[in-house]
């Protein structure tokens, strides 16, 4: 198990490296794409340029940005405050708190969330994401498998 400062230093890392790579996919998406065209990549996966104002699968668009501006940012702060007082679980929080911030910025600087990953079987799509949201995702995922193993 690493030291405090090291695995801080360690979470820093992992929250930089999916905000650097969510916010670069984001802005290749921006300038290459128009809003809604499509690129077929593989024949279950697309990239596509969504505007997502609301909150996974476009949900809650109603609530406005800075409803969710103000949730990211509680829910960063609680991640960051887990992340300094539990090494156990930095690794986990780093992805949660990476993907946060980088939808957060989205949400600062566009009003909206990039969306561009489009995977579909046919023509049932799953809504569109991106990396921010994959890493939300894999980080809840792994939370809950790792709460499952304690458990037995």
């Amino acid at each position: 198990m690493p030291s405090r400062s090291k695995h801080i230093l360690y979470a820093l890392l992992i929250i930089a490296l999916v905000v650097i790579l969510d916010q670069t996919t984001k802005y290749l998406i921006r300038v290459s794409l128009a809003p809604f065209e499509t690129i077929t990549i593989f024949p279950l996966l697309n990239l596509v340029h969504v505007q997502n104002k609301g909150a996974a699968f476009g949900m809650f668009r109603g609530l406005g940005n800075t409803f969710f501006i103000v949730i990211s940012i509680i829910a960063i702060v609680f991640m960051i405050w887990v992340i300094v007082t539990n090494k156990e679980h930095y690794g986990i929080f780093s992805l949660l708190a990476g993907g946060a911030v980088g939808n957060l910025t989205d949400r600062l600087l566009f009003g909206s969330v990039t969306d561009f990953i489009d995977v579909h079987i046919s023509r049932y799509h799953w809504p569109a994401f991106n990396v921010a949201d994959a890493s939300l995702t894999i980080g809840i995922l792994l939370f809950v498998l790792q709460m499952i193993r304690k458990k037995n």
